[in-house]
């Protein structure tokens, strides 16, 4: 990890977390403030980030109001990012609007986008620079196994949720690509992507789950920052063989490479 609560500098470490009003982020927020971090915690809801204020007296507990769904929301907390001196970045702030693609309200596709691709994004690109300048940091972009259930068919997978899988997919692509371009700068990137999880992300998208087994918000933790040490670059806290993970970035490796400047067999009229 990090240097956990402190720096060789004598400047204390410092994260900030999105989504930290409940779920995932919440958990973060507890676990990086009991190590001794200094937080900036974002989230739409106040009252829930000044419980964190007080849950930790001693370390210094930032509250940050701000819906990422909107461009200003996203600029408010990219300034931030580039203003302080992060240890570590945690995009986890989440959205889903599960339903048909043409059922999707315009406004809502937006909405979604804008938290889990934009704003994910653009805070990444406002703290890089001064992690880089810094020559350490740590990024957590917090996807999802859905990521890799675009092939599913429905009566696989039956949940309609088109915009919400592709947001997770480019998260996952993101992460490993900044990975590759920021480590030899000291930078680690990390895609999180956990399965079902009890929190309240379903309840909110009118989905019951109470009777599905979930993971704690606090085990996702524990696997991201032990994925960390390990040298993950994509986390699967439920995933027990490792290996599979590997065979699909194989898998995704050896097509690209396949690739040629002739038009494919299949495609050549016969």
């Amino acid at each position: 990890m990090d240097n956990p609560g402190g720096r060789p500098n004598g400047r204390r470490s410092l994260a900030l977390v999105t989504g930290a009003s409940s779920g995932i982020g919440r958990a973060f927020a507890r676990r990086l403030g009991g190590q001794g971090y200094d937080l900036l915690v974002a989230g739409r809801r106040r009252g829930r980030l000044e419980e964190l204020v007080a849950e930790f007296p001693d370390v210094q507990v930032r509250p940050l109001v701000a819906d990422l769904g909107t461009d200003a929301g996203v600029a408010a907390v990219a300034e931030v990012c580039a203003a302080e001196p992060l240890t570590m970045l945690v995009n986890n702030a989440g959205l889903a609007y599960y339903m048909p693609f043409t059922e999707l309200p315009a406004d809502q596709a937006d909405e979604l986008l804008h938290v889990k691709a934009v704003a994910p994004t653009m805070l990444a690109r406002a703290a890089a620079p001064g992690m880089v300048a810094r020559g350490q940091g740590t990024i957590i972009n917090v996807s999802g196994m859905l990521a890799f259930s675009g092939p599913a068919s429905l009566e696989q997978l039956p949940l309609r949720r088109a915009v919400y899988v592709g947001t997770l997919a480019f998260t996952v692509a993101l992460s490993q690509v900044l990975h590759e371009e920021l480590k030899a700068h000291g930078l680690r990137v990390q895609a999180l992507c956990p399965g079902v999880v009890a929190t309240e992300f379903h309840e909110r998208q009118g989905l019951d789950l109470s009777s599905v087994p979930r993971m704690s918000a606090d085990d996702v933790v524990t696997a991201s920052l032990r994925g960390l040490e390990l040298g993950e670059v994509v986390c699967a806290p439920g995933v027990e063989k490792s290996e599979l993970l590997d065979a699909v970035f194989h898998a995704d490796l050896a097509a690209f490479g396949a690739q040629a400047p002739q038009l494919a067999t299949r495609y050549q009229a016969s």
